[in-house]
């Protein structure tokens, strides 16, 4: 009977015996052992797991000592009936579902409306490609960090402070840490009044959402935009009016004029990872100062812009109290954990306080503790110093990834920084289609419309995360998307043998680039010139203020050109041929590939 019920599972992290442990429960309960049978003797059922005798005997001295078995003398082990007794026939109450259904829907006073959002496979991990934003990278998780923060707040008098009945209040200390050390990094001074723990951010918005908004409430929302505060707000009946987002996040216009409540992602809008400009944040304060708005501002994700210093939360320089601060420790650390906070005024935190007494009190204070020790023995800083290095140099790879490879298949959004891009491909190009042919491929990117409220979402763009793809996979993985750009646009792609323009070989290849300088537009819309010197040297400069400059060298071998990058292109040996098409010089990689096109000018000589 026992090696029926007993798998032991070499990949589980439990040790054998509680493996055993726990299938004996579960036989126990569920009543699969039947009353009065003997259980296997600790040899025998050792022989048949293919353990050794001392871990079965252990396991079944540890269920005497919890009261699942009994012990009779010589006779051996059986099931300890009162634990029977104590559970319920879970075969009794078993129902026919689909009877029950339309009368469970005539009992809803009103069901939940869910956008059509792009589901991830469930087993993402599997594929090699998974380009996912938000999906959680096991390997960056601060194990023995928490784990000594978890065994601090399981300590006796840790214990004796947050296992007893505390009403609706947070834990002291988590607050006090927040206050201290998170928010002054986006510039937010704050009284421990004004700060509320909440079960992740999502409760924060609904909490607020819950508090401020019924249908006589107008909303401001980005159009694209996070689809869960869309659905909070549509459950109150607010009119909803949507905001386009350009390059420097939600714009400010007459349109906000009405209304009383503007809903804004300002660090990294979501989903397109633009970040609003000081300039913009400003306008968005003024507006909402002089009609007397109210700003929900979800700093879901800071501190991650890798171009630039980030700037301030709306918060931060906020002087009359109108913007609700919401974020989150969760996104940073596992989403799993469920811990984030609200910052407001203190009118607006005793409401949402009362608010949230009516649902769950307060978060496990088991969990606000632990973290509390984590951010005060100095874990949180280091470990945002180390999430902050990886995610700069996978967002960075990405981007470069994408510029190099995909040039002449996509755009990028503008951004600074953030865990994922925004992606526009050709016009005619259908995204869904893409991401499951994609899939077949081992790569998994994000179509955009469900991001959209309305009808005008392009049916051209993606998201491409990192948060959940190793550093050493992203180029290979672009590499393969392009091949399947290339595969899907075949009669519309240029290549060295279909190109316009006279192939250059020999002098005419070293007359045409030496002494030119080259100019054009990469992926992500920042100007880049590349001065071909006559001895030898290139230099490269990328952005409106050449802020990203780079050097190499460049020769001809084989009638083609040569080049080679201190850092650009991965600071590879890159070998091309060359065409030049009026003042356009075209270059293709070995395999005919279209890799670079320039503009060139030649230097004018005295």
């Amino acid at each position: 009977m026992a090696n029926a019920i007993i798998y032991l599972d070499p990949d589980s992290e439990l040790n054998l015996q509680a493996q055993i442990r726990q299938k004996l429960v579960d036989a126990i309960v569920l009543g699969t052992f039947p009353e009065g049978e003997r259980l296997p003797s600790s040899r025998k059922l050792a022989d048949q797991l293919g353990v050794a005798r001392n871990t079965v005997v252990l396991a079944y001295q540890q269920l005497i000592d919890e009261g699942y078995l009994i012990s009779r003398e010589r006779s051996g082990l059986y099931v300890n009936e009162k634990v029977r007794e104590n559970h319920a026939n879970f075969t009794s109450a078993a129902q026919p579902v689909r009877e029950l259904t339309a009368t469970w829907r005539r009992r809803f006073k009103g069901l939940l409306t869910t956008d059509q959002a792009f589901a991830f496979p469930h087993n993402w991990q599997q594929y090699p490609y998974p380009f996912l934003e938000g999906q959680f990278d096991h390997s960056l998780y601060p194990v023995r960090e928490w784990r000594e923060a978890s065994r601090l707040a399981l300590g006796v008098r840790e214990i004796n402070e947050w296992a007893g009945e505390t009403g609706d209040l947070d834990d002291p200390m988590l607050i006090e840490q927040i206050r201290t050390k998170i928010l002054p990094r986006r510039g937010i001074q704050a009284r421990p009044e004004e700060i509320l723990i909440t079960v992740g951010t999502q409760q924060a918005l609904h909490l607020v959402v819950e508090l401020l908004v019924d249908s006589s409430v107008p909303v401001a929302v980005e159009e694209p935009g996070y689809p869960g505060m869309r659905r909070l707000l549509a459950q109150r009946g607010a009119p909803l009016v949507y905001q386009p987002v350009d390059e420097q996040g939600m714009v400010v216009d007459e349109k906000l004029d009405d209304c009383q409540i503007i809903c804004v992602t300002p660090s990294h809008q979501t989903p397109t990872a633009v970040t609003m400009s000081m300039e913009r944040r400003e306008a968005l304060l003024a507006r909402a100062r002089a009609q007397d708005s109210l700003i929900i501002e979800d700093d879901y994700e800071f501190e991650s812009n890798y171009l630039t210093h980030p700037h301030p939360a709306l918060r931060s320089i906020d002087t009359d109290d109108r913007v609700i601060y919401v974020s989150c420790l969760s996104k940073v650390l596992a989403p799993g954990l469920r811990l984030g906070f609200m910052v407001a005024a203190p009118e607006i935190i005793n409401e949402a306080r009362k608010l949230r007494h009516l649902m769950v009190r307060h978060p496990p204070l088991n969990n606000q503790r632990t973290a509390a020790f984590f951010l005060s023995l100095g874990h949180y800083d280091t470990f945002l110093m180390h999430l902050y290095q990886t995610f700069e140099e996978r967002w960075i790879a990405l981007r470069r990834a994408l510029n190099y490879y995909m040039l002449f298949y996509v755009e990028m959004a503008p951004a600074q920084g953030g865990s994922s891009l925004w992606v526009r491909g050709p016009e005619d190009l259908d995204v869904k289609y893409v991401a499951e042919q994609a899939a077949k491929r081992g790569i998994l990117i994000e179509p955009v419309d469900h991001y959209y409220a309305t009808s005008n979402a392009p049916k051209n763009c993606f998201r491409m995360g990192i948060t959940s793809i190793p550093h050493e996979r992203i180029r290979d993985g672009v590499l393969q998307l392009r091949e399947l750009f290339h595969d899907l646009t075949k009669n519309k792609t240029e290549t060295f043998e279909n190109a316009s323009g006279e192939h250059l070989t020999g002098q005419r290849l070293k007359d045409a680039l030496e002494g030119n300088t080259m100019i054009s537009i990469i992926a992500y819309g920042d100007p880049c010139t590349i001065e071909i010197c006559p001895d030898g040297l290139l230099v490269g400069k990328a952005g409106y203020a050449s802020e990203d400059l780079d050097q190499g060298k460049w020769w001809i071998e084989n009638e083609r050109w040569h080049r080679q990058w201190s850092r650009w292109a991965w600071g590879e040996v890159g070998i091309y041929d060359v065409r030049l098409d009026g003042d356009v010089i075209k270059l293709f990689d070995e395999d005919g590939w279209l890799i670079d096109r320039y503009v060139a000018q030649k230097e004018e000589t005295e």
